[in-house]
């Protein structure tokens, strides 16, 4: 059996669920949509945080276990800091993880859980190992960051398997891949005041929306999960420009060029131009 085989296991255990939706609701309220949210999601940074983060621990989790089982005592004080370095930033890793996971739902959800806790027994195993490194115990210690360094690497493969196989934290609209060319998707007369409007632009789903005499045209899959956002919700009064909130996770985009307002999305939605020709409405990218 493959570790691929493992992971779809997981994806298949429904037993997890009765774990997963309420861990998952705790962690929406305990970190609702706003700043933190922002912050841990990585929306400020364009980029996931977390998987940004996990470098910061897997470094040095490795660093120091090479160095207990190749480095001279002398080299001990160092593995011993790598090791508290570690075990400290797993801290902020594992609170950007859970804001990114709590926006899954179903085998990705399940899949998180496993990775979470299997980071989380790693983590236990190094600082068990800290503990022994105190009392000069450098077998046991060693030791303990091989099972720790062992437990995460199934973790690590997880977490692998949740980005690239199920597509959690990529750009969702990334395929599009619309004609440069101006392109009428639609008459003059569909695109009614308050209204949005669903277009296509070759195979690319493009939101059209009208407020106040101005109009505006951005992509219709949400960057985070794929969300429709013409089923979204969508304010005219928001400071910026017009806003709309995809339907599924609440990602907040301004429809005047795509940006970001609020995550957990990190990655502007592609902008559109709108021009009228002759009663046609046309776009092309931005």
């Amino acid at each position: 059996m493959t570790l691929h085989d493992v992971a779809i296991r997981i994806e298949n255990l429904e037993r997890i669920d009765s774990i997963a939706q309420p861990l998952g609701d705790t962690i929406k309220k305990l970190i609702p949509r706003g700043r933190l949210k922002d912050l841990l999601s990585g929306t400020w940074l364009g980029h996931p945080l977390h998987p940004l983060l996990t470098d910061i621990p897997i470094g040095s989790f490795t660093s120091a276990t090479l160095l207990d089982l190749l480095g001279r005592r002398h080299l001990q004080p160092a593995a011993n800091l790598l090791a508290g370095v570690g075990v400290l930033s797993a801290v902020p890793t594992a609170a950007a993880g859970l804001a990114d996971w709590s926006d899954t739902n179903g085998p990705g959800r399940r899949v998180g859980v496993v990775h979470a806790a299997a980071n989380l027994v790693g983590v236990g195993f190094y600082t068990a190992s800290i503990v022994t490194r105190r009392r000069g115990n450098r077998f046991s210690s060693t030791t303990l960051g091989l099972m720790g360094v062992g437990v995460m690497t199934l973790g690590g493969y997880l977490g692998g398997h949740l980005s690239l196989v199920r597509g959690i934290g990529v750009n969702h609209a990334m395929m599009d891949e619309p004609t440069s060319d101006w392109t009428v998707v639609a008459d003059n007369d569909d695109l009614v005041e308050g209204k949005p409007l669903r277009v296509y632009v070759g195979e690319a789903p493009v939101l059209l929306y009208r407020s106040g005499g101005m109009t505006y045209a951005i992509s219709n899959r949400c960057t985070h999960a794929g969300g429709p956002l013409n089923e979204g919700g969508f304010d005219d009064s928001s400071v910026g420009g017009t806003c709309v909130t995809c339907p599924w996770h609440q990602s907040v985009f301004r429809l005047t060029d795509g940006s970001v307002v609020h995550g957990p999305a990190t990655v502007p939605e592609p902008s559109y131009e709108l021009r009228a020709v002759d009663g046609k409405l046309e776009v092309r990218p931005r």
